[in-house]
Order: structure tokens, then C-alpha cells, then sequence
């Protein structure tokens, strides 16, 4: 099961989620969503279940999900 750190960035033009670069481990992810009433969690969960080539229940947000900084497991 990959465990992946994210840091989001809400209310961005376009959503992306950005693999980490050499020598980082910080994945970086822009969501249209605003941080209210879950919207850009669920946005977040959509993107990673997009990248990994799963379905959106095999995603879930372990740790932050109130912050910026994330916390994520993805299901095999």
C-alpha cells in the first residue's frame, strides 16, 4: 500500500498533482476546490485515484485533513 505526503494548494486556475523531484518526497497538488465543506479533500482524493489508476474508495486521507500537509494511502 503506497503512502504518499502531499502538499496541497486550493482555489489554483487548474488542478495538477506534481510527483515529487529528486531528492524531495513531498508530491505537490493544485485543486480548483476551495477548502470548504470537504470539497478540495474530495477533489484531492479524485486526482490521486486518477494518478494511481484506482477507484476513489481505494484512496484515503490517513493524517491532515484539515491542513495543507497530507497524509495519503492508496489500496493495491
Amino acid at each position: 500500500m503506497p503512502r504518499i505526503e502531499v502538499k496541497v494548494k486550493p482555489q489554483a486556475r487548474a488542478s495538477s498533482l506534481t510527483p515529487p523531484a529528486d531528492g524531495e518526497t513531498l508530491w505537490h497538488a493544485q485543486l480548483k476546490s476551495p477548502p470548504v465543506d470537504g470539497k478540495a479533500n474530495a477533489e484531492l482524493i479524485a486526482l490521486v485515484a486518477k494518478h494511481f489508476a484506482c477507484r476513489k474508495a481505494d484512496v484515503s486521507i490517513k493524517l491532515g485533513g484539515s491542513g495543507r500537509t497530507k497524509l495519503i494511502d492508496v489500496a493495491d
